[in-house]
């Protein structure tokens, strides 16, 4: 690795003074205001995004008919269709073989990926409602332009806002100290964007309904759906987090690696989004099989393929970390036992 200090730093003796000649640390008062004020700035423009987040969450509430939730029937919906896509992100905290994340960490990424979904929820209908305006949303270049929303907008936008809520938080924390950690906490933003995504597709499906039995009938079929669209958004943003994490401990090349990230995962994200609005319906007109179990089908295949991908890289991560243990110090020989030659 090159050498990143100054020429003058890097060449003067070890013991002479360089402040403000090619080093630099807070030591006079004016230097600690401008290090408190850049510490405050940064914290307040963290805040910010929170309370705007938190803001169009509200409105959604109160506007959007995401209020809906309250009612206890599709409450309950909700939560069970949050169920598979919260048993995978526990399966990548398991699989974490370092320090066990604090749960306070693990529960604010999770609020944080559900706040921030609101973003892409935005970005995605400006980018739509653009379409539409253009008329670019009907016949053959309507499907040509809906798969490169999928592959421009709705991909990059909300792996992108999925992982800010784990730089955000979690990332600048101590306890985030090995690289498998980004994609626990991938793995938790994602949970709490499908949540709120689920929240918002039961509540709309099921708005209006007011007999409680036709409440649940629409709000099965439209939870069980949701419940196995979910997982995916943990195995992108787990995947997104994985190299976020690799990024932290690898400075020199750190941007290079979180846009790598963001595009596996976006890629994964868009292709899922594409093939998912063809191949179930294509295989259900060719075979006769009916739509509903084909697509299950589908994202089972789908999910259970980079699943296992995922799974692959945390497995060979946590091998790596066995083989660090198991081995002695540099400079060290092992001990001789008594059947060793």
């Amino acid at each position: 690795m090159s050498d990143r200090r100054d020429p003058v730093e890097a060449r003067a003796d070890k013991g002479r003074d360089l402040y403000e000649v090619s080093t630099w640390e807070a030591r006079s008062a004016f230097d600690k205001l401008s290090a408190g004020l850049y510490s405050v700035g940064v914290s307040a423009a963290r805040l910010l995004v929170i309370l705007v987040a938190v803001a169009i969450l509200a409105l959604q509430f109160a506007l959007g008919g995401l209020g809906a939730v309250t009612n206890p029937i599709i409450g309950v919906f909700v939560l069970l269709s949050a169920v598979p896509a919260f048993a995978l992100a526990v399966y990548v905290w398991y699989a974490d073989v370092t320090t066990s994340e604090p749960l306070e960490l693990l529960v604010g990424t999770f609020v944080l990926g559900v706040l921030f979904a609101s973003f892409a929820g935005i970005v995605n209908g400006i980018a739509d409602w653009g379409l539409q305006s253009l008329g670019l949303t009907a016949g053959l270049v309507g499907f040509v332009f809906q798969i490169l929303f999928f592959y421009v907008v709705v991909g990059p936008i909300e792996e992108t806002v999925k992982l800010l809520a784990v730089w955000l938080y979690p990332y600048r924390k101590p306890e985030f100290d090995a690289v498998v950690d980004g994609a626990v906490y991938g793995a938790m933003a994602g949970l709490g964007f499908a949540t709120i995504e689920n929240a918002i597709y039961i509540s709309g499906q099921t708005q209006g309904i007011a007999d409680p039995l036709n409440l649940i009938a629409a709000g099965t079929g439209i939870s069980a759906v949701r419940a196995l669209a979910g997982p995916g958004h943990v195995i992108y943003s787990a995947f997104a987090g994985y190299y976020l994490g690799l990024a932290k401990f690898n400075r020199e090349n750190a941007g290079p690696i979180v846009v790598k990230g963001l595009l596996i995962a976006a890629l994964i994200h868009a292709t899922y989004n594409s093939l998912s609005s063809v191949v179930p319906a294509v295989v259900s007109n060719a075979t006769g099989i009916p739509w509903i179990l084909v697509f299950f089908g589908f994202i089972i295949v789908y999910d259970g393929i980079f699943g296992l991908l995922l799974i692959r890289k945390i497995s060979r991560y946590r091998k790596a970390y066995h083989e660090a243990h198991d081995e002695p110090p540099e400079g060290q020989r092992a001990e001789l036992t008594e059947f060793d030659s």
